[in-house]
Formats: structure tokens, sequence, C-alpha cells
């Protein structure tokens, strides 16, 4: 079904159409003029506009000018009595899709419309596919994630409700989109909603859609993320910390598969798998009554663990050059390698934040090193320069490591800043301070020929 939009001065033709559209079971929407097309087209989602070009006031080919300088881009449908070729290569020119003389073939008209709809359904595929190659790629060498995939391959072909388990910053956005785009629903779309971020006063709305001035604020009709789901996957992010209301709301939606809009007056039916993810434990949180039990059976049929970061550290070369190939592309910096010793590293952190922390590091990485990303450059971009056990690098008394950080933090900022001035104030020292820092720890500024602004105080 489309949502089309009529505009024309001519009550009869406005009549005979919307009738036509809905027989064909598009939704047509109505107006005699151009001034209040455009106020419509900025309050509602249309599918398509047909529009006359003739008419009192503002014509048809300068609403076309308005939707084009204020980057609309609803596909527009020019007709005319009048036609001529003039008028039909500005009309082009301007941006309309088509142009249809009057009178207008109801057959010929709807076969514009399937036409358009399936061009814009295209262009959408092309560029979800654009935004999702490389982005949305699963990056895994060891076991853990192999079990995982398995796993994954195992259900997506099911309608099976499957609840994502994991730390926060383990994926489990790009494991629910996979579970879809290996579903038969990948055709469909793919909609999420992430609970702990939407107000709770607005999550209803978000959830089922609301009508138009069904409260303040409501300026226009809005589609729910079910309605928007429809025949596809709807995604749930921590939905152990949905409120309690919304709780038992969506278990009726799921239970009967309709959902009513906030001051609707009819239900509508919505074919959607929903898969849930959370990081809290669910099992716990309902035998407390944290968490509505009849609920929790619904969605916890099939509970899908994600292992953390510390768990999988045999992925993290394969993550870490994933992530900086994306960031240099994003940024379009020149590639920088990643020595074995920073990798060694990496590989040795904790990870407290997971994938998502890991890709954080690696783009400050590849903004604080010059050529190459090394080990004292990991040091400093990673938070505590902790080890997974949480001891501090090195090893032996604490003045033994603490000197060997001081070393390498100043070794770093040498290579970094390439002057004493310069890396004494990054530093936070005096140069004198600095100089006599290095002698301390055995720092030879002399061997430091290949950096020769490195200078040495003067005699």
């Amino acid at each position: 079904m489309a949502h089309l939009l009529i505009v024309d001065d001519d009550a009869n033709t406005l009549a005979s159409l919307s009738r036509a559209f809905r027989l064909a079971g598009h939704q047509a929407t109505v107006c005699d003029n151009a001034a209040r097309a455009l106020e419509l087209i900025k309050t509602e989602r249309f599918d398509m506009v047909l529009s006359d070009v003739v008419m009192p006031g503002k014509d048809g080919l300068a609403l076309l000018e308005d939707l084009k300088a204020q980057g609309v881009p609803v596909p527009v449908v020019m007709i005319s009595g009048q036609a001529n070729i003039e008028m039909a290569v500005r009309a082009t020119r301007l941006g309309a899709i088509d142009f249809l003389e009057k009178p207008l073939s109801t057959e010929k008209l709807l076969l514009t419309i399937d036409n358009v709809l399936r061009m814009r359904r295209l262009e959408d595929e092309n560029r979800q596919l654009r935004q999702r190659v490389g982005k949305h790629e699963i990056v895994h060498s060891g076991e853990a994630m192999r079990r995982v995939m398995a796993q994954v391959d195992r259900v997506a072909a099911s309608e099976t409700r499957v609840c994502i388990l994991g730390e926060t910053g383990t994926g489990k956005e790009l494991i629910a989109r996979a579970l879809h785009d290996r579903s038969p629903r990948r055709d469909g779309p793919f909609v999420t909603l992430n609970c702990a971020a939407v107000p709770a006063e607005l999550i209803e709305s978000e959830l089922f859609g609301h009508e138009k001035g069904s409260f303040t604020g409501a300026v226009s009709r809005h589609l729910g993320k079910f309605e928007q789901a429809h025949h596809g996957t709807l995604f749930l992010d921590e939905i152990g910390d949905m409120p309690a209301v919304m709780q038992a709301k969506l278990l009726r939606v799921l239970e009967e598969k309709q959902v009513e809009r906030i001051g609707g007056d009819r239900s509508i039916a919505v074919d959607v798998r929903v898969v849930v993810a959370t990081h809290r434990n669910l099992d716990e949180m309902a035998e407390r009554g944290a968490f509505r039990q009849d609920l929790y059976h619904r969605i916890y049929v099939y509970p899908l663990a994600l292992p953390p970061l510390r768990e999988r550290r045999e992925d993290i070369p394969a993550l870490v050059d994933h992530f900086a190939r994306q960031v240099s592309e994003i940024n379009g910096w020149k590639p920088k390698p990643v020595s074995a010793e920073a990798i060694a590293e990496l590989t040795g952190y904790a990870w407290p934040g997971n994938v998502r922390e890991l890709r954080n590091v690696v783009e400050r990485l590849l903004l604080l090193a010059d050529d190459e990303v090394d080990a004292a450059a990991v040091r400093l971009a990673l938070p505590h320069a902790a080890t997974a056990s949480g001891a501090p690098l090195g090893g032996g008394t604490l003045a033994a490591r603490t000197e060997t950080y001081e070393r390498e933090v100043i070794l770093a900022e040498l290579k970094r800043h390439q002057r004493m001035t310069d890396t004494a104030k990054a530093l936070g020292l005096e140069r004198s301070h600095l100089y006599k820092k290095c002698q301390q720890l055995g720092i030879d500024l002399r061997a430091m020929r290949t950096e020769p602004r490195v200078t040495e105080p003067r005699a």
C-alpha cells in the first residue's frame, strides 16, 4: 500500500482519482492547491505526489521547484490537460519522474505508481547495502565466535524468538542483523529500538505509533517501530530496561500480533519477528519481580550468549586490522601498519568496553601514530595501561615498573614532538628536568639521530 498525495484544483478529478487509488489498495490524501500541498508534505510522509500543472496561484511547476529547493525526496508525477513539450521538459528538469496527459487512464496511472514504488524500493535497498558493506561485518577467527555464528545459522531460518545476552559493546546488534540477513525476512526491514535510550513517556509512541493530535506535540501521524518492521525484524536492545507498564503492553502485542496507535480507533495487524538483547541477568530479574515472568517466557525462547572480548583474544588481530582499514577509509587517511608488539599489548588488555572500546582505541592510535602504530603508542592510548589481570605493565618492584613506564612515555613523546622544548611542555616539565629524567632513565639522545630535532643541551 502506498500513501499518495493528489493535488488538483478540480474537485471531480480529486474524487475520481482518490476513489480509484483506494479501490487499488492505496491510501490517498487530496488537496486543491500547491501551498496546502507543501504544508502536508512537511508534516506527513507520502510515497508519491500526483500534481496538476495548471492551478490558480502557485502552479504545479512552482510546487516542484519548492520541493527541489527544500531537498524533499518524494517522487512527483505531473499531470495536465494543457500539456506541451516545453512544459514536459521543464517538469523533467525540475525532477518530475513522469508527465501524464489528461484525461488520465486509470490503468496507466496505477502502472506508473507501481513503477515508482519499485524504483524507490530498489534505491532504498541499494542505499542500505552500501551502508552495510563492511559496517556490519562480523570479524572473527577463533573458536568462541565460530560457535556463536553456528547458532546464528541454526536459528536464523526459523521464527523462534532469540534473546541475545552479552556485556555492553560485544556486538549484540550485529548478531541481530546477522539473524535477519540469514532469515526468510531478509528482504524486509530491520528496525531497532534501544529501550534504555528512550524516555519512559515516549516509548509507547516509539513502539506502537500515534495519530495526529493524540497528544501535545503530535503534529502528524507517526508509525511505530512495529509497523515500520512489518514483514521484517524488530530488534529491541536493552529489553531489561523497559518500563514495567510497557512490558505488559509489549506482551499483548506479541500474543495478538496487533498494535493500536496512541489516539487510534482500530487495531493494525503486524507481521514482525522480534529479537531482543540485554546485558542484564533476565533470569534473576524475573525471579525477584523486576521483570515480568510472562514476558520473560515469551522472549527467552532461544538465549544466545556473546563472549566478552577478553574471552576471544584470538580475534583481536583481525579486529584491529578491520577497524584500522575502516577508520582510514572513512577519514581518507593513509593506512598505517600495526607492529607485532602493539598487537601483543592490545591482546593483553582487559577490554572492559569490549569490541566497541577496541574500535575507539584503534581510531585513537591512528591519530597518535606517525608512520607505524607501536607498543609505546598503545600504552599511551589505553585508558589505564593495564593487563587482563589488572596489574600495571612490566614486572618487578613498584619503583622498577614506574621507571619502565616513565621511560616508555618519554620515548613516545620524543618521537611524537621531535623537539625537547615541545616534549617538556607536553609532559608538564621544565626542559632541564626532562634532560635529567632522560639521563636517569638511560635514554640516549645521541642515539636518536633519525630524529634530528631532538637536541642535546648546549655545552
